[in-house]
């Protein structure tokens, strides 16, 4: 019989090519699974709620792992201090808790909350170099708030989604919040749905700097969405502002 336990994993993605294991470079899951099989040798494989692109970073990402009950010979309770013992100082477990045999961390997810960080100066913060996008130009915060009302609601998101090597069965999203917060020269985009397409968070982002900036009429906005044309809408914010804020169940 195994014991099933839901993970909470935080991680600066910056030395990582994503969330998932890859063939070329190194997956923060594949940090996970080894620090597993030192533990409990039967364990080979973790599933996550989501992916999340390299140098993207997550305080929220959630999995699940199947530990055979004979093999687990230790107090729940530390089984997150544990597993940290065997990871890089990039990524911690902040906690792991047993849960029903029926949960999944990806099909029982209703929905997800990004965050993505701006510093809007001419110099860029260095404690921030690889958590914030360093956009130099004055942003307008007014013109920003009011194009990020329009994402809101149920929408075909294709235009602000990557290109993939395969087609999507829909492209439609429900987004409920788009908010922007501003504290000295940091914005914080907030963005939550019921899920995401490929780098769809960091081409809303993109678009709605360059509206602040000027270079994207706010009445443009309507337009880019309806078109669901990639090449009309604004610019993929850089991957190292983004954050998996959290996973809602």
């Amino acid at each position: 019989m195994n014991l099933k336990f839901k993970l909470v994993i935080a991680y600066d993605g910056t030395a990582y090519q994503g969330w998932q294991v890859q063939k070329i470079g190194t997956g923060v899951q594949e940090k996970i699974e080894a620090a597993f099989g030192k533990m409990f040798p039967s364990v080979k494989r973790i599933h996550s709620s989501s992916r999340t692109d390299t140098g993207v970073h997550a305080l929220g990402m959630v999995a699940h792992v199947e530990i055979p009950r004979a093999e687990f010979k230790m107090p729940a309770a530390r089984l997150a201090l544990a597993l940290n013992a065997f990871l890089p100082d990039d990524i911690r477990v902040i906690s792991a808790v047993r849960v029903p045999e029926k949960f999944h961390a990806r099909f029982n997810a209703t929905g997800k909350q990004y965050r993505y960080f701006v510093w809007n100066h001419p110099a860029m913060n260095p404690l921030l170099q690889n958590r914030a996008w360093h956009f130099p130009i004055k942003l307008d915060l007014a013109k920003m708030r009011a194009a990020a009302k329009l994402f809101i609601g149920k929408k075909d998101f294709r235009c602000f989604a990557g290109t993939r090597s395969y087609e999507m069965a829909s492209n439609v999203r429900t987004l409920t919040r788009c908010d922007i917060k501003k504290s000295g020269a940091q914005f914080t985009f907030i963005i939550e749905g019921d899920g995401f397409l490929y780098k769809m968070c960091r081409g809303i982002v993109g678009t709605l700097v360059q509206v602040g900036q000027g270079r994207i009429p706010l009445e443009r906005v309507a337009e880019i969405l309806a078109s669901r044309d990639r090449r009309v809408a604004g610019m993929t914010a850089p991957a190292h502002g983004l954050v998996l804020w959290k996973v809602f169940y």
